[in-house]
């Protein structure tokens, strides 16, 4: 479960100087990384919320019900981008959501229907 105190961010507002080169820095990158940027971020969050983490609280950390919404999106992403991202980067996406889909099954006290797992209105059943 998280706590209040675990989801707070400290907001520091950025200057024009500041925010003009961030618009350079991320005009300079290709959108193929910021979409696998994006998706290891997702599925990281999502191995750490399945209780994957390499840590000793990697049980205290669990909480299937964000891992849910975690890998929903994720396959929303991998799914949308497939096409546009070629399937070199795409197909190790694939198997990365296909491994965070089962871990979510095994964690699962009450395994959800075929088809209607995390996701897999988007990429089908996973067995």
């Amino acid at each position: 479960m998280s706590t209040p105190d675990s989801n707070s961010h400290v907001f520091e507002p950025a200057g024009p100087a500041d925010v003009s080169q961030q618009i350079r820095d991320i005009s300079e990158v290709p959108a193929v990384e910021v979409i696998t940027t994006a998706a290891v971020h997702l599925m990281s969050a999502a191995a750490v919320k399945l209780g994957l983490a390499a840590e000793d609280n990697a049980e205290e950390l669990k909480d299937l019900d964000e891992a849910r919404k975690l890998i929903t999106a994720l396959a929303g992403l991998v799914t949308a981008a497939a096409p546009e991202i070629g399937s070199q980067h795409a197909g190790p996406l694939r198997d990365g959501l296909r491994s965070l889909q089962l871990a979510f099954r095994e964690e699962s006290l009450i395994p959800d229907a075929p088809g209607k797992g995390p996701g897999e209105k988007y990429t089908g059943a996973v067995n």
